[in-house]
């Protein structure tokens, strides 16, 4: 198995067993295709690519600038985007392959506080909802698995925004006490030990069986998100019709070469 990371060799420098790493940085395009370039020679061309890297900016939305909301765009939807051009071709060539786009409940909600984060997440699901088509008829087929809240340092490490004019001063108390609330429901919901924290779910809600995948999947603490899909599925399901794209909507048989 391979797996990739920034700083590979501190981070994972007690890896041991099986699992090799190398070095990939989803921000850069440089990094992402040497990366892709090594790949072949470690393991071949890869069946499964799951593309994982995220990074959540929390904060009043207003207050973040161009710059901070490009770098959070930059990690979640350029980054999977730069793996994506990256691995695709060899995957499209053999005609098999699974692509996996690890999202968020964000990606299907919308709250206050998170603006910046939805913005990024819901741009990743229509973009994988087009890819998804685009590489059917290629035998490769795609799928979103959307967390909802785990213990991990995803929050306790989101980025606030710089704010150098003052703008956050200008909202009232209310509004600051109200952005203190997600973390104290975060607290409380991972101290429960009824609740579904474990990472572990995530890899076991990847489907790697071929043409049996559907096309999003929720793990976790779903706070409804479940019942959104299955409410809209139908409606997504009629997307490619209404564009004469039905041919699209059925993945081609994987290639047995």
């Amino acid at each position: 198995m391979l797996a990739t990371r920034r700083d590979s060799a501190t981070r994972h420098a007690g890896a041991a067993g099986e699992l090799r790493v190398l070095d990939l940085d989803v921000t850069s395009t440089e990094s992402v295709d040497a990366a892709a370039a090594a790949v072949p020679a470690e393991v071949g061309v890869p069946d499964v690519v799951v593309n994982s890297a995220g990074q959540m900016f929390v904060g009043f939305t207003e207050a973040f600038t161009d710059v901070e909301l490009t770098r959070q765009l930059d990690v979640n939807v350029v980054g999977i985007h730069r793996m994506n051009r990256a691995f695709l071709p060899a995957m499209r060539q053999l005609r098999r392959g699974l692509v996996v786009h690890l999202s968020s409940v964000a990606g299907r909600l919308g709250a206050p506080f998170f603006g910046v984060d939805h913005a990024s997440r819901w741009a990743l699901e229509g973009d994988s909802m087009a890819l998804r088509g685009e590489l059917a008829s290629s035998g490769v087929d795609l799928v979103v698995v959307e967390p909802g809240p785990f213990a991990s340092e995803l929050f306790p490490s989101s980025p606030r925004p710089a704010d150098v004019e003052g703008r956050v001063a200008g909202y009232p108390a209310a509004a600051h006490q109200a952005l203190e609330g997600p973390g104290q429901v975060f607290d409380a919901m991972f101290a429960d030990p009824q609740t579904p924290t474990d990472a572990g779910l995530v890899v076991e809600r990847i489907d790697v069986r071929p043409g049996t995948r559907p096309f999003r999947g929720v793990v976790g603490v779903d706070v409804g998100v479940g019942a959104r899909n299955a409410a809209v599925e139908p409606f997504d399901a009629g997307v490619p019709e209404a564009f004469g794209l039905t041919a699209f909507a059925t993945l081609s048989p994987a290639s047995e070469g």
